[in-house]
């Protein structure tokens, strides 16, 4: 599994299918899962402004394929996005259904079961229930043992940790005895040294990245004139 895809698990409920209340722009959130995933991988990185690229712009370190195949198809399209602000990749990271191609790749696995119907019987709509809900106890079980036992979380956990905050989804993810407890848990550890400085400085940029693509959408579809 990757982090986008434990992501999607945690933010669709299991008997619905659906995304949980509340949640916005999923598909930004999903690429900024996938730019995170291959920089944990060191297949980009986010540059310091101390070789030939500005600070703060994406580069891509190593083309190799992962072989899974979502990071590759990302892996292939930030060839042409590399010299950019991470802000600005997350939107074309997002497009041709991102979040479709993650779900249809959990159904074909048996995590989810894919329901096609009709509302009022004229418009198409899929739902995406848990078949085998293993894998995503497993995380919500990490994600406990952090937040609220506190035990130390390592990279991948910190990093979905930092997405979630960034979300600001925390309390929709993690059951906790003391909720205000459980979110400013996650939020030390968002700022925290789970990682090294290197890691934590492309994280941080990825995560600010994911949240500037997810909240300008927002922003703009409530305007009125």
């Amino acid at each position: 599994m990757v982090i986008a895809e434990d992501l999607l698990l945690l933010l669709f409920d299991d008997e619905s299918g659906k995304p949980a209340e509340g949640v916005r722009n999923l598909g930004y959130s999903l690429a900024g899962a996938l730019l995170i995933e291959l920089a944990m991988q060191g297949r980009v990185d986010v540059s310091d402004g101390t070789g030939e690229e500005k600070a703060g712009r994406l580069v891509v370190l190593d083309e190799t394929p992962t072989g899974t195949p979502v990071l590759d198809d990302a892996l292939g399209g930030l060839a042409g996005l590399a010299g950019r602000k991470p802000k600005d990749v997350i939107g074309p990271l997002a497009r041709d259904d991102l979040r479709g191609r993650l779900l249809d790749g959990l159904a074909d696995r048996g995590v989810l079961r894919r329901e096609e119907g009709r509302i009022l019987g004229l418009f198409p709509t899929t739902r995406w229930p848990a078949e085998d809900s293993g894998h995503e106890a497993a995380v919500r079980d990490g994600l406990r043992r952090v937040l609220v036992d506190g035990e130390r979380p390592d990279e991948r956990m910190g990093a979905l940790i930092a997405l979630l905050v960034g979300m600001g989804v925390v309390r929709r993810v993690v059951d906790g005895p003391d909720p205000k407890a459980v979110e400013r848990r996650a939020k030390e550890i968002a700022e925290g040294n789970w990682a090294g400085d290197a890691m934590r400085r492309a994280v941080d940029e990825m995560t600010a990245a994911v949240m500037a693509a997810v909240f300008v959408p927002t922003i703009v579809a409530g305007t009125g004139t």
